[in-house]
């Protein structure tokens, strides 16, 4: 067997951690494909969701729910599988997991353990913005999502007023109007920002400019799903 046919086929006593499609589900790679269909367990936000992921490329691992409300427990136990010889993979819903979503507890206890630890890496709605969107890529700061009150999030605008360089974050459907606002009153309306809204999908829509145009535009459009969001260093114009 080649070291490339090797790496294709799950081996005992490993955590993979494997990134899947931000939407488009032909953006799986044929790595992370086969890895799925060769691990003994898929640990998943939503086992629903990776059943649709795995049905799509005939794989029939046992699925376990990994995710936030039992993320610290269940950090242990997998580790315990994985210390006894399992294959195991760890997916997120869309994206690679530990970037703001599930996956950072399981690896930390398995490199306390001596564990080996396999990324697998594919999609990412953070670098599939900050690829296309214009803005400075030479450096960035990822901020994940934002707390949700308005206070911590102005004062969090207010801490990175000058930051030199590209700030990366995600929102929610359910805040995006209002942080766009906030980023006009706290950082001025010809802030320049990139908005990415259903990256990969059919009606994905990227909208860059001054954060009051930008407001302006995002308002004719159907909210729903994450947002990813950049905003710009002070000095910067598209």
């Amino acid at each position: 067997m080649t070291a490339e046919n090797a790496s294709l086929q799950a081996q005992p006593a490993t955590l993979y951690v494997v990134a899947t499609p931000i939407g488009n589900l032909a953006d799986l790679t044929e790595r992370a494909a086969a890895l799925l269909c060769s691990v003994q367990l898929v640990a998943c936000e939503d086992t629903r969701t990776t059943r649709v992921l795995l049905d799509r490329i005939g794989a029939r691992p046992e699925t376990v729910a990994y995710h936030e409300h039992n993320e610290q427990t269940m950090a242990t136990r997998l580790a315990d599988r994985i210390a006894a010889g399992a294959s195991v993979a760890v997916v997120s819903d869309a994206g690679t997991p530990g970037l703001s979503d599930p996956g950072f507890r399981i690896v930390r206890e398995c490199r306390r353990r001596g564990l080996a630890v396999v990324p697998v890496p594919g999609p990412n709605a953070l670098l599939a913005l900050l690829c296309s969107a214009g803005l400075p890529t030479n450096a960035f700061f990822f901020a994940g999502f934002l707390p949700a009150r308005t206070a911590a999030r102005r004062t969090f605008l207010e801490r990175y007023r000058d930051f030199p360089h590209t700030i990366a974050l995600y929102e929610s459907c359910h805040r995006i109007a209002a942080f766009l606002d906030e980023i006009a009153e706290v950082l001025g309306a010809t802030r320049v920002v990139a908005v990415g809204k259903e990256l990969t999908k059919r009606h994905e829509t990227i909208l860059a400019g001054p954060v009051a145009e930008v407001r302006s535009r995002l308002a004719s459009l159907a909210i729903k799903g994450e947002f990813t969001v950049l905003i710009a260093p002070e000095d910067y114009g598209l």
